[in-house]
């Protein structure tokens, strides 16, 4: 009862949050610097890491190479996939240490068109566990399991043999209540989004050793604000900014070594501050409250989107302050068994979520296991201590085994005789 205690107070906060536009914070100018200023989204489920391997390098992956999750980080990678086709499943449990019930699932895979063409698909799905609703007399209003899912479908396309651009096209589902009479009526919400991607990738030789690099760029979630009253309250969902690189040497015919990077930054308004009075209190000005630095948070989506790079009340070095860093490395043996780490940094004013990863990633005929660990320095997060699991399947290897077997099985096992 107590774990589901705090489940069920995290998901009030969620609701509160739903039901109202990021609401007044009473700053002066003096708390401009070194003060917390969040961004918060809806549905932020959206930009959780789904996979163990970008997982294990401090979630940088929008260059990472041969990535059958590709769908999550960046679309247009697809288009250099050697593979016909493949497909991965991957399970993250949340919140471990304090309830059994919460994870995020992701099935995600891909297929080749022509040499130049891939299409892509994933469906992500959360669930928040079983929850008792009560009312404010401690009447029972019915268990429910909050859930929410995502289901995407992308296309990616070379331009040119080192160049390829991708779209993605995404549908968001989020319910949170089932329905229960709470304070207010709490409706599933829905909303549509996109993605638009372009990716680089080549290489060159340095003496005898050869070097693979890339560079990925992204703007993903773009679309519609959702809400669970009215459309007097809506949110953003986290339309996501995200470029980074990597770079990888093969050392010899058994050892490569890759490094990544990748900065991230909501494309969200942020919060501004209003102006108070000498009681501490917020004023306002024709129904609304005055701002005193920043701009408007109920925008259009696109004006939003914009004005996310200018907006920030403390200038520009908080500006700077909302951009993510992920730093990762792969090592690869005979590329078929790997090790990872990585480290992924936020601002204080922005979370201060800091942490790192490892894991391990193996490769054996037509299936891949890549698990990754996390632990937290600053705050804990919902991953400390937790082991994630992703488990892909290479279709072309699946046929090619089937053709092997099917040669060398004696005459008569597939064919019937006369």
């Amino acid at each position: 009862m107590l774990r589901k205690g705090i489940v069920g107070i995290l998901l009030f906060f969620c609701l509160v949050h739903a039901n109202a536009q990021n609401p007044p914070q009473q700053f002066n100018r003096a708390q401009l610097d070194g003060r917390q200023n969040t961004i918060t989204t809806a549905v932020p489920f959206l930009m959780i890491t789904p996979d163990a391997r970008s997982g294990a390098m401090g979630d940088a992956g929008v260059a990472a190479p041969d990535d059958v999750n590709a769908m999550h980080w960046n679309v247009s990678k697809l288009a250099f996939m050697e593979k016909k086709g493949g497909l991965a499943i991957s399970y993250t449990p949340w919140l471990r240490s304090l309830v059994p019930d919460v994870s995020l699932s992701y099935m995600s895979f891909y297929n080749r068109i022509n040499n130049r063409s891939t299409i892509g698909g994933s469906l992500r799905y959360f669930s928040l566990g079983s929850i008792d609703f009560t009312d404010d007399y401690a009447n029972s209003l019915g268990q429910f399991t909050p859930n929410e899912l995502a289901f995407d479908f992308g296309y990616a396309q070379k331009l040119s043999d080192v160049f390829s651009v991708g779209i993605a096209f995404r549908y968001i589902y989020s319910n949170l209540s089932g329905g229960a009479q709470l304070a207010n009526t709490i409706n599933p919400g829905s909303s549509y989004a996109g993605d638009i991607t372009a990716y680089y990738k080549d290489n060159t030789k340095y003496k005898s050793y050869k070097i693979n690099y890339g560079f990925g760029a992204a703007i993903t979630n773009i679309g519609a604000k959702i809400t669970y009253t009215s459309a007097q309250y809506e949110d953003f969902i986290p339309t996501n900014f995200r470029i980074g690189g990597y770079g990888q040497i093969e050392i010899d015919k058994y050892n490569t070594f890759a490094l990544l990077i990748d900065f991230n930054k909501l494309m969200v308004p942020t919060p501004p501050i209003y102006e108070t009075d000498a009681n501490g209190q917020v004023v306002y000005e024709a129904g609304r409250p005055k701002i005193l630095f920043g701009e408007r948070t109920d925008v259009p989506v696109v004006q939003g989107m914009l004005q996310s790079f200018t907006d920030a009340p403390g200038g520009l070095t908080e500006e700077l302050s909302e951009f993510n860093t992920s730093v990762g490395m792969e090592y690869w043996y005979d590329k078929q068994f790997a090790l990872r780490a990585g480290y992924f940094y936020e601002p204080y004013s922005k979370g201060n979520r800091q942490y790192a990863t490892m894991g391990a990633g193996l490769r054996y005929n037509v299936f891949a296991l890549d698990v990754a660990y996390l632990f937290s320095f600053m705050q804990r997060h919902p991953l400390d201590n937790t082991l994630r699991f992703t488990l892909g399947f290479d279709f072309a290897a699946f046929t090619k085994q089937r053709e092997r077997e099917g040669n060398s099985a004696p005459k008569g096992v597939f064919e019937s005789p006369d």
